[in-house]
């Protein structure tokens, strides 16, 4: 017997959701991007638009890294799982009771954090837009305007990654450097990462992020070597939460837990297993927004330092992330919100903002941003339905 869902009490006065489509859309980027998982060529974007009946509309995005390769969730499955499962469940629904319409959801679709996470920005953007205020104070108000953002160096090649940092420091855009490594033998690693933090030395700090790749046996060697070669902190070296937490304390440089933490349930008990120095609080990881927001409470709680992770989005994924971070009352690790650099073309009206090491936060209702429907029109992967302004 199919389950029956009763809809949420609804005022006389409440706009309520009409209608919510998807689209994939595909953008090149800058370079390869080499991960110990995959090696990026373009990014996917899977945009949600959320339609409601007083004329609002948000927006959301749903991204990951390397299709599959990364994790459970493809742009393609996160737009079948918002199409068939996500969208008439909202359909109807007050569209500003944003928390009970996810828990509605919750109650109906186990795990599929991304696609929620791509919803709930929709209903959020929507929902700033209707109040006149950025995304950022429905949250709980910002804290910052600016946030500090580091940049990933993944071609792979050491001469390549150099120039690119000192292409980045030149132009005042990234002083903290993050490599991509765990593809190598450890000790070409080291060496890798040795170079690249010689040649930037005094003018900028430089991090790695193994991505799981590395053994318990590889990553006790190749840690006190990182430390010893100017890093000063690795992400997720390992696969498993257990070995995270051996390694804990063991060497001179902090230790980030990134794929182990999914969320709130996660985080707290990496925290109380001592299990990570940082945690890389990613939106979509965490399910969205206020998933993220109780995901750096336990931090807080934890006394772990905070780092604002990415899924290498797009604008709309970035500046939502940007938003829930500048609400944090520490953000010690800075963030890493540098995906649409990666991508060589924009599909706003106008670019994010990107100056002296940071990234500014829109100051407009909603995410503050505005999609150029011709844009979307030419990368989406089957048309874009232009039947309401982007």
């Amino acid at each position: 017997m199919d389950q029956i869902i009763t809809p949420l009490h609804l005022t006389s006065a409440a706009p309520v959701i009409e209608r919510v489509d998807t689209m994939l859309i595909d953008l090149p980027t800058i370079r390869p991007h080499k991960l110990s998982v995959a090696t990026m060529d373009g990014q996917t974007l899977m945009l949600v638009r959320i339609r409601c009946s007083d004329g609002i509309e948000g927006w959301g995005e749903g991204t990951t890294i390397g299709g599959l390769a990364y994790g459970a969730e493809s742009p393609e499955g996160m737009k079948l799982t918002v199409d068939r499962y996500v969208g008439p469940l909202l359909i109807g629904q007050d569209a500003t009771r944003i928390q009970a319409l996810m828990a509605r959801v919750g109650q109906m679709v186990k795990e599929n954090r991304f696609s929620k996470s791509a919803v709930e920005t929709a209903l959020l953007d929507a929902h700033g837009k209707r109040l006149g205020v950025p995304v950022a104070d429905l949250l709980g108000g910002r804290r910052r305007d600016r946030l500090p953002v580091a940049w990933t160096l993944a071609s792979g090649q050491t001469a390549r990654d150099i120039a690119e940092a000192e292409q980045m420091l030149d132009a005042r855009r990234h002083d903290v450097f993050k490599l991509k490594i765990g593809t190598r033998p450890v000790r070409e690693d080291v060496a890798h990462v040795a170079a690249i933090a010689r040649a930037v030395e005094g003018r900028a700090t430089v991090r790695v992020d193994v991505n799981m790749a590395w053994s318990e046996t590889d990553a006790a060697w190749g840690l006190p070597a990182l430390a010893d070669a100017g890093c000063t902190l690795a992400e997720q070296p390992v696969a498993s939460a257990a070995a995270m937490g051996r390694l804990m304390r063991r060497f001179p440089l902090a230790l980030m837990a990134d794929e182990t933490l999914t969320g709130p349930d996660s985080a707290f008990v990496i925290a109380r297993d001592a299990g990570a120095d940082v945690f890389s609080v990613k939106l979509e990881q965490s399910g969205g927004a206020f998933g993220a927001l109780r995901v750096a409470a336990i931090a807080e709680a934890a006394g772990i330092g905070l780092y604002g992770g990415t899924m290498l989005e797009g604008p709309v994924g970035t500046i939502i992330s940007a938003h829930a971070f500048a609400t944090f009352a520490r953000l010690d690790w800075g963030t890493e919100l540098f995906g649409p650099l990666l991508l060589t073309e924009d599909i706003l009206t106008e670019p994010l903002s990107y100056r002296d090491f940071h990234l500014d936060l829109p100051t407009g209702p909603g995410l503050g941003l505005t999609l150029d429907p011709d844009r979307l029109a030419r990368f989406a992967r089957n048309g874009f339905d232009r039947r309401t302004k982007g």
